[in-house]
């Protein structure tokens, strides 16, 4: 019998407050409409990407793709289809580096080489960067907000890619804790399209008929 994990599926706010220089949601936006911002990492690749993207234009919703350099890379043709679809994208790292067990210099040189493939921004008006794992020392990102850099964390996370974990639950864990202004954290992944497949469409039904809207970052 699997050993039942309890994983921390919404971010606490003191962890917010400890790391307020980081973006973990958007409440407090001036604006009446309700919001959430779904975000994609890991992308993009053929087997997924192009999923994920016809099921957002079906519910008229926008994202967030955290690009890896290396699947940028690997999947030129589905980057551009990317690009194409009016979506946000960010900065992965190039090989989906640990900030914590990365020296720094190294880990800004592996950001460079995938900012060389989004140059210039595509859909964003600043650079935008999720550190793989939700990892980085302060001293990185102390680096790369010099260069212009927001660090996008997270609010929600489904845990898609966690094999442990039910379709079911994947889904429960972004219906019950997403709200006005969370950044919820999905994959384009093969290890996370089972679940991730299962939970997007009905994470757009449900919030969609709450009156959301979706919006990238």
């Amino acid at each position: 019998m699997p050993v039942k994990v309890n994983l921390p599926v919404k971010t606490p706010n003191l962890i917010k407050r400890l790391y307020s220089g980081y973006v973990w949601d958007k409440r407090g936006t001036a604006s009446a409409e309700k919001s959430i911002y779904l975000t994609f990492d890991d992308g993009p690749i053929p087997e997924v990407t192009p999923w994920v993207l016809n099921t957002l234009k079906s519910f008229n919703a926008k994202a967030t793709f955290f690009c890896i350099g290396e699947n940028i890379t690997k999947n030129p043709s589905i980057f551009k289809l990317l690009k194409e679809s009016d979506h946000s994208i960010g900065n992965h790292t190039y090989n989906h580096l640990n900030g914590w067990k990365t020296d720094t210099k190294s880990y800004i040189e592996n950001i460079k080489k995938t900012e060389e493939l989004l140059i210039p921004p595509i859909q964003n008006t600043s650079k935008l960067f999720r550190p793989p794992y939700g990892k980085i020392k302060r001293l990185q990102a102390r680096n790369l907000k010099k260069t212009g850099y927001e660090i996008i964390m997270y609010d929600v996370i489904a845990y898609d890619w966690e094999h442990s974990i039910p379709k079911e639950k994947c889904l429960e864990n972004v219906i019950k804790n997403a709200e006005d202004g969370s950044i919820i954290v999905f994959h384009d992944s093969l290890k996370a399209e089972k679940n991730m497949k299962f939970a997007l469409p009905r994470v757009l039904e449900h919030f969609s008929n709450l009156g959301y809207t979706f919006k990238a970052l």
